[in-house]
């Protein structure tokens, strides 16, 4: 009775936030001593009913709460998750399976084989290609360029994984002006420093200059790592991945893509040629949670060298047993072991939206940021930094209070600027409406407009 007086709880909990979420205040009122003094105080001396644990957990937390699953968070490349990718979610943690093994959970491993197939198959990537289901983007960056660590050393005659770093032929790695943060950190954590990594020219929009990354690669020698990008984090711009490919190539490079969320693209007509050649490159990062509006925790990394993804994730211990049955074992292609079987969410996802309703979300949110982007131009006091290709609306950042909305800030090109991200399934032509004209209220504040 106690385990369903909680359950019942949470889902009234849950219920009732979903249901006021598409008028929360984006941003939460509460301080930051505020939500310490509600979660804190001494580690209680005795059991607590499980009900009441989580009904003082939502009191306590909820004014803290930001409303990223609302229509009207921007602040970050942040999907709303869907209905059925929630309830999943839910339905997955009351399983509570451990994904590592075929023999932990035979259901839990072939949902992540049956949706990476899907996915494979929508972001038009080699049909061969091998999928591991990770954390998110950073992860996947992570995963992909130790496959690519592997296979160039192992060109080389070198066993990495066998004989660590020390002694390893040096490896270039070339990356774009604007590479995201996530790679250069997956890059360190390969032993790789920041300061090893060769950068090259980009054009105004962000875009990795393919005759630049050229000349580069002619001055280099040895095994090299290009990485290019799909969707810059401030324009949304694309490398040209078929230039980049052709350079890769006609060195032995292995190039991968950090696609976080603008690899998406290829899930639509209409913006597919803006993958245009990205097909052709080694590896592939994204994130489930950003447009495919999966929750958190369902990062995405895909390689076309299964064999080289499998050595650098794969372990051997007398106790893992392995399925005689299944070739395929989920811990072969991530980082982890034990770990949650975040692939039923990125199932429910796929299967409630199919095909069309992937591509109508990618499309409508574009197409809300294009209209986000034109509602800022009609303002004087405003000014739109970049060309608005996918779902990325960069303006000249300014401070506004009224939490309708909430955009981040970044730094481009020299100037402070707000970045707003269009990715929530639930985000109207109303939201966008009403978050512009709260934007166009700060800026007229700023620049002492009466309004």
């Amino acid at each position: 009775m106690a385990d369903k007086d909680a359950l019942d709880r949470a889902l009234a909990i849950a219920r009732r936030y979903i249901a006021a979420r598409r008028e929360r205040p984006v941003w939460p009122t509460a301080t930051l001593g505020d939500i310490r003094a509600a979660l804190g105080g001494p580690l209680p001396p005795h059991p607590l009913d499980a009900s009441e644990v989580v009904a003082d957990l939502a009191a306590a937390a909820e004014p803290g709460l930001v409303t990223t699953s609302g229509p009207r968070y921007f602040g970050f490349v942040t999907g709303g998750a869907l209905p059925a990718a929630v309830a999943a979610e839910w339905v997955a943690a009351a399983w509570d399976q451990n994904a590592g093994l075929f023999v932990m959970s035979p259901t839990a491993a072939v949902a992540e084989e049956i949706a990476g197939q899907w996915l494979i198959d929508l972001l038009r990537l080699p049909r061969h290609a091998s999928v591991g289901f990770v954390t998110g983007a950073h992860m996947a960056n992570f995963t992909a360029l130790a496959a690519a660590r592997h296979e160039l050393l192992r060109r080389a005659g070198y066993d990495v994984e066998a004989d660590g770093l020390q002694a390893a032929p040096r490896l270039n790695v070339v990356v774009g002006a604007e590479v995201h943060v996530s790679v250069i950190g997956a890059l360190r954590l390969l032993g790789i420093g920041s300061s090893q990594v060769v950068r090259v020219e980009a054009d105004g929009q962000g875009r990795m200059r393919p005759e630049a990354l050229a000349d580069t690669l002619d001055r280099l020698s040895g095994p090299t790592i290009v990485c290019a990008q799909a969707g810059n984090v401030n324009t949304g711009a694309f490398d040209p991945f078929d230039e980049v490919a052709d350079a890769a190539r006609r060195h032995g490079a292995w190039l991968h893509v950090d696609g976080a969320f603008g690899l998406w693209a290829a899930c639509s007509e209409s913006l597919r040629h803006l993958v245009g050649g990205v097909e052709r490159a080694d590896s592939w990062a994204t994130d489930a949670h950003k447009w495919l509006n999966a929750p958190y925790d369902s990062g995405l990394v895909f390689t076309s060298h299964p064999e080289a993804h499998r050595a650098a994730m794969s372990v051997e211990a007398a106790y893992l047993v392995r399925s005689a049955d299944e070739p395929r074992e989920p811990m072969d292609w991530v980082p982890e072991s034990s770990r949650r079987a975040r692939g039923f969410a990125v199932y429910a996802a796929l299967r409630a939206l199919g095909r069309s309703g992937v591509e109508d979300l990618v499309d409508r949110c574009c197409r809300l940021a294009a209209r986000f982007a034109e509602l800022l131009r009609r303002e004087p006091s405003m000014q739109v930094l970049n060309d608005v290709v996918l779902n990325q609306v960069l303006a000249l950042r300014l401070v506004q209070e009224e939490r309708v909305c909430w955009l981040g800030g970044t730094r481009w090109h020299g100037m402070e600027a707000m970045r707003i991200s269009v990715s929530n399934w639930s985000t109207t032509e109303e939201d966008v409406d009403r978050s512009a004209d709260s934007i166009v209220r700060a800026a007229r504040q700023v620049v002492g407009v009466r309004v």
